[in-house]
């Protein structure tokens, strides 16, 4: 079964065409940008051929993702002989609010459950759902699944969820913690359990998502309960252009200060905060860790910035769940920035965590242990693979 995984942005589209037969291949991927733009970008990698890339214009989603079929099956650059071939398509929707604890086939119902939930994510939910229209009226009768990021965040308890706002808010508005990153999270904590010979039913993991969007989710028996990010994905940890935690106190202040209105004041914290705003303009972890070295002063906060709020939820979700057996590191920065995870665990000595240096460094974007051989806690570089548990929830339903 081949699968068409898309993940539509407000003016993007990331897409995979995975093969489900046996062992899961990926047969192309590509990313097509700024759509609605003047000139939209289009990179297309089909499997054993050359990396297609083009500057065209992009009007809507629906044409995005015309191109891609078109490119699937292109004599040339593409890896399939007919669009009959594709026998499903799995959508990533960022938002499935208190009505969807886990993926689900596309129906007309769940279209409109999925618009009702466009105040929640409005740049997201409505571009997640041109995707879908669009694929139904592309390729009409291919079934199509949703797989909602906060799904696996469904399973916090109630006192883990709420804000400390008037009730009355959360009753009509549904005002509340949600979570996001949930199918990375979903997908890394079994892995890293299996990595290291344990039950992820009887398992205690803080997973480290972290990247230009950062979070760290306690996942207690295989299951979420408790996350840094809230109602949106502003809250929690520092990102690129993210604030994360911050005193409502100041965001008032700065607002008033600079008289921004609404629109501004969203516009702030989640574009010209986080390192970006630290930094002036340096979000890229590389560029901040040279800096750090070269002892520049901005740079060198934004790291030791980002690595003590990650380890601060480290020790918040260790106590939430009476302990930890994993802590696991995932995403972009979590993956890679070799630098960055040993600064985190740096200090977690009273957890029983003792990072190994040498295996760290060598643990560049590839799945590993990277503790010592004595840390009570095991300590994982885990790569993670989202687009992976779209198509598996895809095959799943739709084989069902």
């Amino acid at each position: 079964m081949k699968i068409l995984v898309l993940n539509c942005g407000s003016s993007s589209i990331k897409y995979q065409l995975i093969d489900m037969t046996n062992e899961a291949k990926v047969l192309a991927k590509g990313l097509l940008e700024r759509i609605g733009s003047d000139m939209g970008e289009f990179t297309h990698r089909p499997n054993g051929k050359d990396k297609h890339y083009e500057k065209i214009q992009i009007p809507s989603h629906k044409d995005g993702i015309n191109l891609v079929l078109k490119a699937l099956t292109d004599k040339d650059m593409g890896v399939i002989s007919s669009l009959k071939e594709i026998n499903a398509c799995g959508h990533r929707v960022a938002h499935g609010g208190e009505i969807f604890k886990k993926s689900v086939l596309v129906n007309e119902q769940v279209k409109k459950d999925i618009k009702s939930l466009f105040a929640l994510a409005p740049l997201h939910n409505p571009a997640n759902l041109e995707g879908i229209e669009a694929m139904e009226s592309l390729l009409p009768g291919v079934p199509q699944v949703a797989v909602f990021d906060t799904a696996f965040h469904q399973t916090m308890p109630k006192y883990a969820y709420l804000y400390a706002i008037p009730y009355e808010y959360y009753l009509s508005d549904k005002i509340r913690r949600y979570g996001f990153h949930g199918t990375s999270h979903r997908y890394v904590a079994p892995k890293a359990a299996e990595m290291v010979g344990m039950d992820i039913n009887h398992s205690k993991i803080i997973s480290c998502h972290l990247g230009s969007g950062a979070s760290v989710c306690a996942v207690l028996n295989g299951k979420s309960v408790d996350t840094s990010m809230g109602f949106t994905p502003v809250e929690g940890l520092i990102m690129g252009s993210r604030p994360g935690d911050l005193d409502l106190g100041a965001l008032l202040y700065i607002g008033e200060k600079e008289k921004m209105d609404y629109k501004q004041m969203n516009t702030f914290i989640n574009k010209k905060c986080g390192l970006n705003g630290i930094t002036n303009g340096v979000v890229d972890m590389r560029d901040i860790m040279a800096g750090k070295r070269e002892g520049k002063e901005r740079e060198t906060y934004a790291f030791d910035m980002f690595a003590y709020r990650v380890k601060k939820y480290i020790g918040a979700y260790a106590a939430a769940m009476n302990g930890v057996d994993i802590i696991l590191f995932t995403g972009g920065i979590g993956e890679n920035a070799w630098w960055q995870r040993q600064e985190i665990c740096r200090g977690l000595d009273f957890l029983g965590a003792k990072i190994d240096e040498k295996e760290n460094e060598k643990m560049a974007g590839q799945d590993g242990v990277i503790s010592t051989k004595d840390s009570k806690v095991k300590i994982l570089s885990v790569t993670t693979d989202e687009e992976f548990v779209i198509a598996q929830d895809t095959y799943k339903l739709v084989t069902k």
